[in-house]
């Protein structure tokens, strides 16, 4: 049976990436800057006003566990595709970079492989627009036992906290995780997710989570309150609580320790996977036992790398990357 330092679960989405000015994005009504759900007929009509188009394996907890892989950690990513070219192209890809896949495409599935068309602009910022597709529909089914319970840490993503059965398989899964002596997260994943499921999220943080890792918006909203008030009583009721505040600093805290780390400045190349990398190097440190300010920091250096170039998953050989700033 194999253990797994990180296992993520979350959306299983092909990420399909072009550049543009802001006036297209005006031309054909794309909000800048932010992820909206689109139905399949308008992202058909997104892909085909693409020119240059550039394919990825994507998803937000997708993207972390890959870049877990590149740092050298053992991973698994559950999540669901159909048997179509996009999804055996996200399975290939993903085995590809040495995360293993537990689930094999379905082949009868009546939704096709989740999408999300990527528009980014010369400022960095992308602007998302995404099919959910068959990879929303994740239940308890698709949750393998022998997997989830060998996991040293399990990473899970918010947005499936759409449906009651992503809901399910949540609990499953971190229930498993626990039971084996490992550690369960999750990420909050968008501000407008968590006022949907508000409830829900808090039970989730206060009973079954180890840690935590969300925005500054994401936990205000959480909690309804400022950002201070929301992270002392989000400590009060979680083991580990970590927010990211964009061009600021990082604050992680842990019982009675508290720590800031401060986020260097860059202009991005491509904004996408920011966050997703910076959970890839936080949990890289958590899964190997590193101090939280260390931890901290080797977000910061993954989130640092990936907005460096276009897509979101990391280019640059991280264990190196770690040496060079004295991490490792």
């Amino acid at each position: 049976m194999t253990q797994y330092e990180v296992v993520g679960i979350g959306n299983a989405i092909v990420d399909v990436i072009a550049q543009c000015d802001d006036s297209f994005l005006d031309h054909m009504g794309i909000d800048k800057g932010i992820m909206q759900l689109i139905e399949r007929e308008r992202a058909e009509t997104l892909y085909a006003a693409m020119d240059v188009r550039t394919q990825a394996a994507g998803g937000s907890v997708g993207n972390t566990i890959a870049g877990l892989g590149n740092m050298g950690l053992k991973t698994a990513f559950v999540g669901r595709v159909r048997d179509d070219a996009l999804g055996r192209f996200y399975e290939a890809a993903l085995k590809g970079e040495g995360t293993d896949f537990p689930n094999p495409p379905i082949q009868d599935g009546e939704l096709p492989t989740s999408r999300s068309m990527i528009f980014v602009t010369p400022d960095g910022e992308r602007s998302m627009n995404t099919y959910l597709g068959i990879g929303a529909e994740l239940s308890t089914e698709d949750v393998p036992l022998d997997v989830v319970e060998q996991a040293k840490v399990l990473f899970l993503e918010g947005y499936l906290f759409d449906k009651d059965k992503g809901k399910a398989a949540f609990l499953k899964a971190a229930q498993a995780t626990r039971r084996g002596g490992g550690q369960a997260g999750i990420a909050l994943s968008d501000p407008f997710c968590v006022e949907r499921h508000r409830d829900s999220f808090r039970r989730l943080v206060r009973e079954e989570m180890n840690y935590v890792i969300g925005n500054e918006h994401e936990w205000a909203s959480l909690y309804q309150t400022d950002l201070d008030q929301a992270l002392a009583q989000a400590a009060k009721e979680c083991e580990l609580v970590v927010c990211t505040r964009s061009g600021a600093d990082v604050i992680v805290i842990r019982g009675n320790e508290r720590v800031s780390v401060p986020v260097q400045s860059v202009t991005p190349v491509d904004a996408t996977g920011a966050g997703d990398q910076f959970a890839a190097g936080f949990l890289f440190g958590l899964a190997r036992g590193a101090s939280l300010e260390v931890a901290g920091k080797m977000g910061c250096v993954a989130a640092r790398e990936v907005i460096g170039h276009y897509g979101a998953r990391p280019e640059c050989d991280m264990a190196v990357l770690f040496a060079q700033e004295g991490l490792v």
